[in-house]
C-alpha cells in the first residue's frame, strides 16, 4: 500500500497550518478524517510525520522533508490534469499566480476579468508576496507562476510583461511640487524617501535611487502598502517613490498628492510573468502572459498625461 494523493495534501496541509484544525479548514475535511488519514500514512511508511501535542502539530524533520517532495508531487499532478483537460487547446483548471504586492492589486483586476471572459474553465488563485518569498514558493512548487522582476529569479523562465516608471509623490505645499514635469535625482538631494518595508523589491530599487541623489529611506517610517506611503507623503516632509501603475490606478486621482516621474535610468523596471523552466505549461503560461501584457498597457496608457508627466 502507497500514500494517496489526498494523504499528500493532508501533510501538506499540515506543514502551512501548524495544526490539525487549521490544516482540516484549508482542506475542507473535518478534523478527525484528517488525522486518521495522517494516522494511516504514518503506518504505511513506518515513520512519524506529526509532532502531536497541545501546542500545535509541527511536522518531524522526516516530515518536513516528505512535506516539501509531496509538494512537488501535487505540483506535477495538478499540471497533469491541466493538461488533459486542454487537449482542446483551452485554458481550464487552476493556476496558482504569486505576484508583487506593487503590481497584483492594480494589473490583476482587469487582466483576469479578460482571462475569465476567454477562458471560464480556469481559476487564478493569486497571492501577493515578497519577491523573495515568490522566488522560493514557485521552486518548491506552492506556486505555478509568478509576476515580479526577471532580475530576481535568473533560474526561470520569463516572458516581459511590461515596463514601469518611478515616480515621486510630495504634498502640495512641497518644494517639488512648484514644477511640473519630470524630476531629476539631483533635485532629491538630501530628501527622505518613503517605500515599502524590508523584502520588498521596490525597497531595494528606491534605496539605489537615494544613494545616488544623495537622499536617504526615512528611518521614521516603513510603509506596510503603497496606499500607507501615499498617505504618510501627504501628510508633508518625505517623498513617496511610487510606480507607474499604482500612479494611475490610485494616486493620480489625489488631490492632496503632487505627482511627477523621476528622470532617471535607473527610476524603470521591467516586469515579467515567470515559470520554472521544466514546467510543461509553458505555452498555457505564455498565453497568459500576452493577456496580461494587454491589461498593463490598456492601464499604462497614455504616459503623456499632463499630471504624469
Amino acid at each position: 500500500m502507497k500514500p494517496t494523493l489526498r494523504q499528500l495534501q493532508y501533510l501538506v496541509a499540515i506543514d502551512e497550518a501548524g495544526t490539525f484544525s487549521g490544516a482540516a479548514k484549508l482542506s475542507h475535511v473535518s478534523q478527525p478524517s484528517l488525522s486518521t488519514q495522517l494516522r494511516d500514512m504514518e503506518e504505511v511508511l513506518d515513520t512519524i510525520l506529526v509532532e502531536r501535542g497541545r501546542g500545535g502539530a509541527p511536522l518531524t524533520p522526516i516530515g518536513q522533508e516528505l512535506a516539501g517532495r509531496a509538494r512537488i508531487i501535487l505540483r506535477d499532478m495538478d499540471a497533469f490534469r491541466t493538461l488533459a483537460r486542454e487537449a482542446g487547446q483551452t485554458l481550464a483548471g487552476r493556476i496558482r499566480l504569486g505576484t508583487l504586492p506593487s503590481i497584483g492589486p492594480y494589473l490583476l483586476p482587469l487582466a483576469v476579468r479578460r482571462l475569465h471572459k476567454l477562458y471560464p474553465e480556469l481559476r487564478i488563485v493569486v497571492r501577493e508576496e515578497r519577491t523573495v518569498d515568490l522566488q522560493a514558493h514557485l521552486e518548491d512548487g506552492r506556486l505555478d507562476v509568478v509576476i515580479s522582476t526577471p532580475e530576481d529569479h535568473r533560474t526561470m523562465r520569463h516572458m516581459k510583461l511590461f515596463r514601469e516608471n518611478l515616480f515621486i509623490g510630495v504634498a502640495p505645499d512641497d518644494p517639488l511640487a512648484r514644477e511640473s514635469g519630470p524630476v531629476s535625482l539631483t533635485e532629491l538631494s538630501g530628501r527622505d524617501l518613503l517605500t515599502l518595508g524590508y523584502g520588498h523589491k521596490l525597497s531595494v530599487l528606491v534605496g539605489r535611487l537615494a544613494e545616488i541623489a544623495g537622499a536617504q529611506i526615512s528611518s521614521e517610517y516603513e510603509g506596510t502598502s503603497l496606499d500607507a506611503v501615499r498617505q504618510m507623503a501627504a501628510m508633508g516632509g518625505s517623498v513617496a517613490v511610487l510606480p507607474s501603475l499604482y500612479t494611475r490606478s490610485e494616486a493620480r486621482e489625489d488631490p492632496g498628492l503632487v505627482i511627477r516621474r523621476i528622470e532617471a535610468p535607473e527610476a524603470i523596471r521591467d516586469i515579467a510573468l515567470l515559470w520554472r523552466p521544466t514546467s510543461p505549461l509553458s505555452p498555457k503560461f505564455q498565453t497568459i502572459g500576452h493577456i496580461l501584457s494587454s491589461a498593463a498597457e490598456a492601464l499604462l496608457q497614455p504616459e503623456t498625461d499632463v499630471r504624469l508627466s
